[in-house]
């Protein structure tokens, strides 16, 4: 993990950019009191992102609590996926 003044990324942000691609932790660090971690963003964490599908997770996710679930056949699949 690298903790880095926002100085140093402002002048140096590919190098950083590249460091985070190869997997590494980059801490940006601004001020006395604020941080922030510099992470990847793909498709997913942007899709969950969304308030209307975190709100459909969510209710689908309180009805599987509630017992309220439909089992569903492999033989079964094509046909919904169809619909």
């Amino acid at each position: 993990m690298l903790i880095i003044s926002s100085r140093e990324f402002r002048e140096n942000q590919k190098k950083y950019f590249d460091l985070i691609d190869q997997n590494e932790q980059i801490i940006v660090q601004r001020g006395k009191n604020k941080s922030y971690a510099l992470v990847p963003i793909d498709k997913t964490v942007m899709y969950f992102s969304e308030p209307d599908i975190k709100m459909r997770v969510d209710r689908s996710l309180d009805e599987a609590k509630q017992g309220k679930l439909i089992t569903v056949k492999p033989k079964e699949i094509s046909q919904l996926l169809s619909l």
